[in-house]
Parts: structure tokens; sequence; C-alpha cells
């Protein structure tokens, strides 16, 4: 959960901890050609035994159902209704049969106080026919019910809903007389009393509670990662919390998934990383970054808690959250968690060990640009063989790969495949692999080069082998050379040259592009391949020297909160920022960021340099410490070097002439993201 006092403490330990979790990673390696074996440096995934599971049989796999938090905070659609609904939409919709199965209630279910006999008490307006009644109904179809408190005298929330410390014998019995079926265990107002102490106490309340009830629940550590449960919780509860709390944002998404992925040999069947709960539909990203976080989150073997309100989701968000192929690889009954093969340059492989052998591959493109991702069976540790199957498990088709394993991956996308070493695989027509040279970005009215390749990954031939590449309504789309080949062989490429002009007076923005090959097999079977791209009317910057802080931007990517214009970073909504100061000296304009951050701007070729004074802003205490880049297209100009709080700022500037894009980065400086408020203060562009 979220809760504005205590946020921040939470955000700083847990980004602490991103250092050391990081270098856990194993190191980025190269990245194979099309056709080739990854280099034999790569690191197979390791294919030692999960560690056995538990006795109690709680928690084999993940835990999968909704939370209300993320949704509804304490609002007042917070209620047995909603509760109600919820049940009743897993049965509806088809989650249950995905294997969601947990309800949970998050704070504010209670009241302020305890009852004269140290009872908690179900808020009446909320739960008017209290907390058994709504576990019976959920029971009832098949479902189990969670609750929520904490390990403190009083909740996280701000109105201080009573705790369980002291009270955790009596309050463990009330639940499981009730039905509970799932305890989330915070961390807040807990006196500074040990935290293995806190939690083992209640461990033991649940069991002794299990044991005179026959009720047996699943407990769910939520301290944060405060105190590196994933060391010494294994045998305390069945999933620990690995973060600080998860907000509705790519960047808050993508710092968390980092941290959690170093912490691989800690999972395993009944206890389980948990890096929180899914913000799958709730509208602060897009639907290809949910896409990317559902994949993540399962190649991670993460619980799967919908933490959107179901009862006004899409019908987008329920495909996403009801893919029964990207469920299994989070449910597999191995219970190994996904391990980083290679990440350089933001373009990461990622790949899961499966029970039947195969393996669950994430190919995720952390870039604000298409880029090819490629592994290799070898890589995967899957035996020598004569041809793989390949699943793709968002388009539901197989194919077969002779050993590679890659794809042209959009913007902040996440390509999911499932590989075998079988006999199966000449049965499926052969994988080919769509690729673009040359940017999406172009300027209304002026035509934009751009490249496109189908190439062959399968053992076999494609055959009549046909690409077209469509754009909006108005838009001029030509072929400069050959859309099609009448036989493709193995690890040749067909390679297309396109113009694309967008309507003079075409508004700033993204806009979709459609890449497709259609291709037969050998033996006459039709197939296909589609690549979603994203092309960008930007609109050149004005000459003379402009503020940054008042240009449009391409993209923008922040570790906490949005990138602020002329403020400093405030964590939360737009507009929540301070002035820019640094060592004492405000500034009126400039970019208000918090690490990791990451800003474009375009260029257009026509600008020749940026200048700032960066630094950590004064309103964060010792701890921040932070890097500030420039970079020119794909090529770093400047660095700051190491900035820290005690430092004044430094003025930094940077040669770009010739780019088409300025990005401006801010890095934790590696040591985590304690405190790491950077300014970009005054802040030019001179074109």
């Amino acid at each position: 959960m979220r809760h504005l006092p205590t946020r921040t403490t939470r955000r700083r330990a847990a980004g602490a901890l991103v250092a050391g979790l990081l270098a856990a990673l194993v190191p980025a390696w190269p990245l194979p050609a099309a056709g080739a074996e990854a280099p034999a440096a790569v690191p197979a995934v390791p294919t030692a035994a999960a560690a056995p599971a538990p006795a109690d049989g709680l928690a084999l796999t993940p835990p999968m159902g909704f939370n209300n938090w993320n949704s509804t905070h304490c609002r007042a659609e917070f209620d047995e209704e909603m509760v109600r609904g919820i049940a009743d939409l897993f049965v509806d919709k088809g989650l249950k049969d995905a294997g969601y199965e947990y309800v949970n209630l998050d704070d504010c279910w209670a009241l302020p106080a305890r009852d004269a006999n140290g009872q908690l008490v179900p808020d009446p307006a909320r739960f008017p026919d209290g907390i058994e009644a709504v576990a019976d109904y959920v029971h009832a179809r098949g479902l189990k019910l969670g609750i929520y408190t904490s390990a403190g005298t009083k909740t996280c929330n701000d109105a201080g809903f009573p705790g369980a410390l002291g009270h955790e014998y009596s309050d463990a019995r009330q639940f499981a007389d009730w039905g509970v079926d799932y305890l989330k265990y915070d961390n807040c107002n807990n006196q500074g009393v040990d935290a293995q102490l806190r939690y083992t106490t209640m461990r033991d309340a649940l069991e002794a509670a299990s044991a005179t009830t026959g009720r047996p629940i699943v407990y769910s550590i939520c301290e944060w990662g405060e105190n590196k449960p994933w060391e010494w919780a294994a045998d305390v509860g069945q999933l620990w919390r690995t973060t600080g709390d998860i907000s509705d944002d790519w960047g808050s998404m993508l710092s968390i998934m980092k941290q959690n992925l170093p912490l691989a040999r800690y999972a395993g069947p009944g206890h389980w990383n948990d890096p929180d709960m899914l913000e799958v539909g709730n509208g602060g990203m897009t639907d290809t970054e949910y896409r990317t976080h559902f994949s993540m989150w399962s190649v991670m073997a993460a619980p799967l808690l919908i933490g959107s309100d179901l009862r006004t989701a899409s019908d987008e968000t329920f495909d996403i959250l009801g893919n029964e192929e990207v469920v299994a690889v989070d449910q597999d009954p191995l219970g190994k968690q996904g391990t980083v093969l290679s990440s350089e340059e933001g373009r990461w492989v990622v790949a899961k060990e499966m029970a039947d052998g195969s393996r669950a591959v994430a190919l995720f493109n952390e870039t604000s640009s298409p880029r090819r991702i490629a592994t290799s069976a070898k890589a995967l540790g899957l035996p020598e063989a004569d041809g793989y199957t390949l699943r793709d498990l968002w388009r539901h088709k197989s194919y077969h790969t002779a050993g590679t394993v890659s794809a042209t991956v959009p913007a902040h996308g996440t390509v999911l495949v499932r590989v075998s070493a079988d006999d199966r695989w000449a049965g499926n027509p052969p994988a080919v692999e769509l690729g673009l040279d040359g940017g999406t970005l172009l300027e209304a009215g002026r035509p934009s080069a751009l490249t496109t390749s189908v190439t062959d990954l399968g053992r076999t031939p494609a055959k009549h082998v046909s690409v077209s590449l469509t754009g909006p309504g108005g838009w001029t789309v030509r072929a400069t050379s050959p859309t099609g080949a009448n036989t493709l062989p193995t690890g040749r490429a067909l390679r297309t040259g396109w113009t694309v002009t967008a309507p003079a007076g075409t508004p700033p923005g993204a806009y979709g592009l459609t890449l497709r090959a259609e291709y037969r097999s050998v033996s006459g079977a039709r197939a296909e391949n589609v690549l979603p791209l994203t092309a960008t009317v930007a609109v050149a910057p004005p000459a003379g020297t402009s503020a940054l802080g008042d240009l449009p931007r391409l993209s923008a990517t922040n570790g906490w909160g949005p990138v602020e214009r002329n403020t400093s970073n405030g964590e939360a909504a737009a507009g929540d920022g301070a002035p820019l100061t640094v060592g004492g000296v405000v500034y009126a304009t400039g970019l208000g960021v918090h690490a990791h951050s990451a800003v474009e701007f375009y260029t257009g070729g026509a600008c020749g340099t940026v200048t700032a004074q960066v630094g950590v802003d004064d309103e964060e205490g010792a701890d921040g410490s932070v890097v500030f880049e420039i970079w020119a297209d794909g090529t770093k100009a400047a660095s700051s070097g190491v900035l820290t709080n005690a430092d004044a700022a430094r003025a930094l500037s940077a040669d770009v002439g010739g780019a088409q894009v300025v990005r401006l980065v801010v890095t934790d400086a590696g040591d985590g993201i304690t405190s790491d408020h950077g300014d970009w203060a005054d802040a030019r562009l001179t074109c």
C-alpha cells in the first residue's frame, strides 16, 4: 500500500538496496546476429532443482487474486458490495478458471478502535454484514478471502486503524474464525521492534489459529524489503515484499522490476519474491507497457494480484489479465523465477526454466525506440536439436526456429515466448523476424526513409514471402525496393526500403504503423508475423536558445513521479514540486527529475549545444548521489560525474550538432535511488 507520510521512507529503504541487487545481475553480453548462436561465454539458465516444497502445502505456486488498494485506497467505494462484485467477476469473466482465487481486502476495513474485549471491529458502513458474511459469499463461489493488518500498533493509513502488534494471537484467531484465507501483514508503526521477531510472532499465531480452527492462512510479509526478508523469511511466510510500493507509471514499474530480478535464487514453491501488486488497467501506462508489466511479473514467478477495479475494466485489461498462456508461465509447478541472461543497453533477455524442460523467454525493450533483442537455444540451456518449437504467448501461435530466438521489440514492449526442444517442431512454419533500420521519427510534410527486413529463423525456407507497411489514413507509404521473395532460405533476409510521409499539418504525437509479413511453410501452410510500430511526428525546435523546461518532449521516464517542468520533483502528481534549488541557489527554469530518469527532445539535426547547471536538489537529505548525462542520438556527449547533496551545482554542456534526438539521463550513481532528486537547472538548447 501507499501512504504519503511514509512513502519516502519506503522508497529510500528500497532504493538503498538497488545497487547491491543489480550487481548480482548477469553482465550484459553481446547479442548474436540473426541466425547465429550466442557467444559461448553467455551463461545458461541454471538448471538446479528448486527448493523443496513446504510441508504445509500453502502457495506452492505464486498466489493469484485481487487487492483493492491500487484502485480505491481508502475511498468510499471500498466496501462489501465491491468485494462481492469482484468475486462475481472472477467467475463471470473466466479469471477463476485462469487461476485467480484470492479476493483480498486492504487497509480501512476496520473501525479505528477495538471493542471493549480488544477485538477488531469491521467498519459497519463499509461491511454492514461483517467480514464472515463476505467470506461466506466469496467461498460460495469457490474463491478465497484475504485481509490486511500491520505489524505495528497502527496500520499505515493516516486514520490509524488498529495494528496487530501485541494482539497477534487474538487477531489471528479472529481472522480464522471469520474464514480468512490470506493475510497481508504491513510494516507501519512497528515501534522499532525487530522485524524477524514481529513477523515470526504472527507466523506462530497463524499456525496456532489454524491448528484450532482447521483453516490455514497464506502469510504475505509486507516489510518493503527493508530487512532483506528473502534471506530469512522462507520459513516464516509464503511470500515477502522485495521493494517499496508500486505506482501506476512506467518508471515505478521498471525500478521495481530491476530490484526484484536479482533475487531469483530465493524463490520457489511456498516462498516467493513479491514485487508488489499489478497496476494493469489503472490507466497510468499504455497497453503495451501493461503487457510488459504482466509478462515480467509472470516470468519472475511473482504473485499476480490484480490492482484495478474490474467492475470498470476494459476488454483489453481482461485480455491481459486472462492470458492463460502467460499465467501458466507464472504458475509453473517447478517454481523457478526467471534469470537475467543479458541487459545490454536496455535490451533484456530473461529466461525461466519450466517443469516440462522448456524455457519461457522474455525479450524486453526498456528503451523508447524499437530494438532487436536476441538469444539462442544454447544460451537458454536447451539441448542441441535439429529444430525448436517457439510459441508466441501473446499471439498464441507456434513456429519453429533453428536455434535463434529474436525479435524487434517495440518501445517499452515485451515479446514473451516459450521454447522447447522436441520432435514436433517440423509441423510448424518457420519463425520469421521482422526488423527495422532507421527511425520512425519525422516532421509533418517531409518524407522520411526507413528500411525493413524479414529474416527466416527457421530450419526450413519461408516460401512466397510478401511484406507490407501501412500507416494512418492520409499518410503516404511507398516501397522503394521489392516487397516479395519466392523463397527465403534459413538465415536470409528480404530487405525493403520505404518512404513515409505524414500530411502537412499533422499534429505532433505518436501514430501507429504496422509492418506485416505473410508467407508459407514448405508444406504450404499460411503464416504471418506482425510488428506494430510507432511513428512520432515531431516539431523542430525554434532557432536561437530555448529553455528545455518549456520545450515539448518526445518521451520521459522517471524513477518516482513525473518529470517536472521548472520545478523540482515532487514524487507524486504533476505540479507538486518546489522551486529548483541547488547549493542554496534558486533557478527559475529547468527540469526536476528523480533517478533513474531519461528525457528525450527532438532536435532534428538543427541544434548545436545543450547547457545546464546540474545537481541534487536541496530539498533532499544527505544521501542523494546522481550522475547527469547528455546523449546525442546513441552517443554519450557529456557526463557530470558523481554529484551529491554536498556539491554545488555543476555546469554541464555538450555538443549535440547533427543529432536528431537529445536525451538527458540521470542515474543513481550505482548506490540506489535514495534522495536522488536531480535538477537540470537553467537547462538550455541552442539551435
